[in-house]
C-alpha cells in the first residue's frame, strides 16, 4: 500500500522544464531511494511533496487522499542545505522546531533529551549552532527532523558532512525507523548507500522518470547474464571452452593457483547447463552470476537518456 503516490507532476520554471509528467509511488513502511543527476529534478518533487512550492499540473496523495496543507505536519524533511540558526543555544532552537511540528513544549524536550542521550551529546544542549563541526549540526538538523515521529521522511543526502563512523550511525538509526514503521524517501549520488538501504527507487533525467521498481527487479532487469566460475589447477581448458551455450569472456590465473573464468551465456542456455558443463571441465569452487550495481546501472541509463537528447 503507498503511503505519498505522484500523478503525472509537472512543474515549469520560466521556459525550463524541471518536471514532465513524473509519477511515482511510495510504499508505506520502505525505504524510496529518489536518484537522478544534478538538475534532474529531484529537489523539485521534494519541495512540491513539502508543500513548499505546488505542481503546475498533476497530482500529489498522501495516506490515499489528494495532499493538503494539514499534512506537512506528518512529514519530516532533511534538506541537502541544513537550515539551523548558528546564533541559537542548541537546545532552544530544537524545541522549537518541535513545536512548529504541532508537539508540547514538554513532551519535545523529553523525547528530544533522549535522542540526545542516544547520540551521547547531552553536553551541547546549552551550546550554540555556530560552535559545532559541519557533522555535529548534522546530528542535531536529523534529531529535528524525526523528533516529531511523523509518518514520512524525506532525507536529502543525509550522509553529507560525516565520517565513516557517524555515517554507520546514522543508517543504522534510519533503519531502525523503518522497523518502527517509518516511510523513508531518501535522495543521494551514493549508489552505495541506496543498495544497503532501499527496497525501491525512481530515477529521474531531465525531469522524466526513467526508471521505477523495486531495487531488486531492477538489477535483476539490467543483469548481463555473465557469469564467474572458478576452477581449482585442474582445469581442461580446452572441454570448457568446446560448447555451444556460452561466449568466453575471460581466463585468469589468479595467484592463489585458482583459475577464474567470466562466460556470457547464450540466450535460451540454463544456469544447470553451464554449471554441468564446468564439472565435466574441472573442480569448481566457486560459481557467481555477476550482477550490475546500482552505480553501473545510474551511469548507463543517465548515458544513454542524454546521448537520446542530443
Amino acid at each position: 500500500m503507498s503511503l505519498l503516490s505522484t500523478e503525472n507532476v509537472i512543474k515549469k520554471y520560466a521556459n525550463h522544464l524541471a518536471l514532465d509528467k513524473v509519477s511515482i509511488e511510495v510504499n508505506e513502511g520502505h525505504i524510496f531511494g529518489l536518484l537522478g543527476p544534478n538538475g534532474a529534478g529531484k529537489t523539485s518533487l521534494i519541495r512540491i511533496i513539502n508543500q513548499i512550492t505546488a505542481p503546475d499540473e498533476g497530482k500529489v496523495y498522501f495516506k490515499g487522499n489528494l495532499l493538503k496543507s494539514s499534512d506537512v505536519s506528518q512529514i519530516g524533511y532533511l534538506p541537502e542545505e541544513r537550515g539551523l540558526y548558528k546564533k541559537m543555544k542548541i537546545g532552544e532552537q530544537a524545541i522549537y522546531l518541535a513545536q512548529l511540528k504541532g508537539m508540547p513544549k514538554n513532551v519535545a524536550v523529553e523525547k528530544l533529551k533522549n535522542w540526545f542521550r542516544k547520540f551521547e551529546i547531552q553536553d551541547w544542549w546549552n551550546k550554540k549552532v555556530e560552535e559545532l563541526s559541519k557533522g555535529m549540526q548534522q546530528k542535531i538538523q536529523f534529531i529535528v527532523t524525526i523528533v516529531h515521529e511523523p509518518k514520512l521522511l524525506i532525507f536529502d543526502e543525509p550522509f553529507s558532512g560525516f565520517d565513516p563512523i557517524n555515517a554507520n550511525l546514522l543508517k543504522s538509526e534510519i533503519l531502525n525507523l523503518k522497523a518502527a514503521g517509518s516511510t523513508i524517501i531518501f535522495s543521494t549520488h551514493n549508489m552505495a548507500s541506496v543498495e544497503e538501504l532501499c527496497d525501491d527507487i525512481a530515477l529521474i533525467s531531465n525531469g522524466k522518470t526513467i526508471l521505477n521498481g523495486s531495487l531488486f527487479d531492477i538489477k535483476n532487469q539490467f543483469k548481463p547474464n555473465i557469469f564467474e566460475i572458478q576452477f581449482a589447477q585442474a582445469f581442461n581448458k580446452m572441454e570448457f571452452a568446446m560448447n555451444s551455450i556460452f561466449d568466453l569472456l575471460s581466463i585468469e590465473n589468479q595467484k592463489n593457483g585458482v583459475i577464474s573464468t567470466k562466460v556470457k551465456l547464450k540466450e535460451n542456455a540454463t544456469t544447470n547447463e553451464l554449471l554441468q558443463i564446468g564439472l565435466n571441465a574441472g573442480n569448481v569452487l566457486a560459481f557467481n552470476e555477476i550482477i550490475p550495481s546500482m552505480n553501473d546501472i545510474f551511469i548507463d541509463i543517465v548515458n544513454q537518456q542524454t546521448q537520446t537528447n542530443q
